[in-house]
């Protein structure tokens, strides 16, 4: 396992594939997960070296945080927590009151990369900023973050405080970051962790059309506005999509290499990105995503991929937000 500096404010070491535990929670998007399974999963990636973990107080409410504490019972010492405040608890004492929360749910005294989910621009983020250095002096957080900043947001918040990551939409199927933000992180030296870098499983070769592609993740941009639990009303771009996974298909195939390792692979080996978010349900899905790890890709094949997936870069244009529309994001 490789491991990259989080941050450039911090001495924490976190491995490049990070274990996303949003499916622990089930629910209407992932369906029935059993809890023994999410265990399972933990065990499993701390056996192959992975030592970064990412959850959220709003994945289940709470459920995911709950399941990733008793899978790290007598292991915690092995792992860096990443865990998430709502934009509905962005004033100063919503946001003590939900890390202790979180402090609970996780079975841990201390949490090692406290991240705002998501904007709130009802909130000043000068008082949010105030609570998580609260947090941060009295040893309840090492860390602390953003996810889902644009440039804009992303600024405001380097101005205020020591804001070590940025965690950000990043993949083959989903580019727009690479416009104006991951610049900005770049020369900031904020740290970027990649949800969804297998854009929710396309880009895993498990779904050969678009018909394939469950209902509860067929809701992003990329799908029909009409598509059930869709946030937005836009025409979607799935011939684009599915166009770009044909081709990223057909180079991994010239390459002898699963697909889903290849495109870890080109996420991985981005300019400024730390660690990658994957999620999985099980020990099995764990191990399924670790010959990314040791996949590098050449600088040719780079070149390729960019090009196989611009067409689907540019079609999504300007909104960083996958599901909504208007943005969420600015």
């Amino acid at each position: 396992m490789q491991y990259n500096q989080l941050g450039r404010r911090t001495d924490m070491q976190v491995s490049t594939i990070a274990l996303g535990c949003w499916p622990f929670a089930g629910g209407d998007v992932w369906g029935r997960q059993e809890d023994t399974d999410s265990i399972a999963a933990v065990h499993a990636a701390l056996d192959a070296g992975i030592n970064f973990f990412d959850t959220a107080e709003g994945y289940g409410s709470g459920r995911s945080e709950e399941a990733l504490g008793r899978g790290l019972k007598g292991r915690r010492h092995r792992a860096l927590i990443a865990t998430k405040v709502g934009p509905d608890n962005l004033a100063a004492d919503n946001v003590i009151s939900a890390c202790e929360r979180s402090l609970r749910a996780l079975e841990t005294d201390y949490i090692d990369l406290y991240q705002i989910h998501w904007p709130n621009w009802d909130a000043p983020l000068a008082e949010t900023v105030g609570a998580l250095e609260t947090l941060r002096t009295a040893g309840k957080i090492r860390a602390y973050g953003v996810c889902n900043f644009a440039a804009q947001d992303l600024a405001e918040m380097i101005s205020l405080g020591q804001c070590v990551t940025d965690q950000l939409p990043y993949s083959l199927a989903w580019r727009g970051i690479e416009r104006a933000v991951l610049p900005l992180c770049q020369e900031n030296d904020i740290g970027v962790i990649c949800y969804s870098p297998l854009a929710q499983g396309v880009l895993s070769g498990r779904y050969a059309s678009v018909d394939d592609v469950p209902e509860g993740l067929a809701r992003t941009r990329h799908y029909r506005g009409e598509r059930p639990m869709a946030a937005h009303s836009e025409a979607g771009h799935e011939e684009e999509l599915f166009t770009a996974v044909a081709e990223v298909r057909r180079i991994a195939a010239e390459l002898g290499e699963p697909m889903a390792a290849v495109s870890l692979a080109w996420a991985r080996q981005q300019a400024g990105v730390t660690s990658l978010l994957v999620g999985a349900r099980n020990a099995d899905e764990v191990r399924r995503n670790l010959p990314s790890v040791e996949l590098t890709l050449t600088e040719d094949v780079l070149q390729k991929l960019d090009r196989v997936t611009e067409p689907l870069k540019d079609a999504l244009g300007e909104n960083l937000d996958m599901w909504h529309v208007p943005s969420r994001m600015r």
